[in-house]
């Protein structure tokens, strides 16, 4: 009774995710943080797996951000929302997919909110015909970019070059997944796996021959926290977040950390270099820190493509001790190459965490 009990649990935490014909919505800071991210995820899902995945120039920002740090009110921010869906509807497609985790809870929050108070959504659909002429047909299905490649795993898995393996032991290599906190926390049954055992990341690292590791603050938000970060006196509680994530994620060694927000990959990634310079503390291997990887970077490797296409260049932590690891090849004098493979200007180099 209690195992089919835990089985009917797990069930209710599945997702039926559609296969095919996806409205695209990208995110207004991966873009900055983590370029390669959203160009590869539509490379492998239009040009690798030959899905229908459709994007348009004219949207915008969800405003989460804007609502989540208290500058906007909620109404404002639904209006945002019903005018993407407008942008959805006029295109012809029912499924959307969020780049972003914050845009995937904002527009999750907004359906689950106008459909407890219908006459809030009749306010907010009066709203944006006012502002813009605009109408919409709510989506009839909402994931994140994630949830794709997750569901997609097996089919990367077959044309992968490379797998999450020691090259020289061929042992697994050791993986911690970081959970966006706006994927399932805030309402559990729309994550793969609910709040405290969303498989959406292990489910792919365990597919590409990693192994995931537990450790205590495995579910601890990752330090952004919005407010925590976005007002510069409150910005030492969020180095603390995260320096008690690395703390207690040390003793089992991870070989790298992916996540799914566009967040928590920055703030893991850029303040190991802080906690480095200020303590003089590395949680990598020989001085280096450990690697911190959006899911579209790992698939990306996996696949065989180059790493400095993916932007991995970009990251604070050096990435070329995971890439030694698994064995795959790569140009160090490339990396600071831009387009044509024009030379750009090189960082300086941090006095504690190595790179290089």
């Amino acid at each position: 009774m209690i195992y089919k009990g835990k089985q009917k649990i797990w069930s209710d935490y599945q997702k039926e995710i559609p296969d095919d014909h996806w409205f695209y919505v990208r995110s207004c800071i991966r873009q900055s943080f983590f370029p390669g991210s959203e160009r590869y995820f539509l490379g492998i899902c239009r040009d690798m797996l030959g899905k229908d995945i459709h994007e348009t120039e004219h949207h915008t920002t969800c405003g989460g951000i804007a609502y989540h740090s208290d500058t906007i009110p909620q109404e404002t921010a639904m209006t945002i929302v019903a005018r993407q869906f407008a942008l959805m509807t006029e295109a012809g497609y029912k499924n959307l997919v969020a780049s972003c985790i914050t845009s995937f809870g904002n527009y999750t929050e907004t359906l689950e909110t106008w459909r407890e108070f219908p006459e809030l959504e009749a306010r907010i659909r009066e709203n944006l015909w006012k502002a813009c002429r605009r109408e919409f047909e709510k989506p009839e299905y909402v994931a994140h970019a994630s949830d794709l490649v997750y569901k997609f795993r097996g089919e990367i898995a077959e044309r992968a070059k490379y797998h999450l393996v020691d090259k020289e032991t061929g042992e697994p290599l050791r993986i911690v997944e970081h959970i966006g906190c706006h994927y399932s926390k805030m309402f559990p049954h729309k994550g793969v796996g609910g709040a405290e055992y969303p498989c959406v990341l292990s489910g792919m690292a365990e597919a590409w021959g990693g192994k995931v590791i537990d450790y205590p603050e495995r579910r601890h938000c990752c330090g952004f926290g919005f407010r925590q970060y976005l007002v510069q006196a409150n910005r030492g509680y969020s180095v603390s977040n995260t320096h008690k994530k690395f703390e207690s994620m040390e003793p089992y060694h991870p070989d790298v950390i992916i996540t799914n927000c566009p967040g928590c990959p920055y703030f893991l990634d850029r303040w190991q270099y802080v906690i480095a310079e200020q303590t003089g503390k590395t949680y990598g291997r020989n001085g280096f820190g450990i690697p911190v990887l959006t899911y579209e970077e790992l698939a990306g490797l996996v696949l065989g493509i180059d790493p400095w296409d993916l932007g991995l260049q970009i990251h604070q932590v050096a990435v070329e001790p995971l890439l030694d690891k698994i064995g795959i090849e790569y140009d160090p004098a490339k990396k600071y190459l831009g387009l044509n493979e024009k030379e750009i200007m090189k960082p300086g180099l941090p006095h504690v965490l190595r790179c290089c």
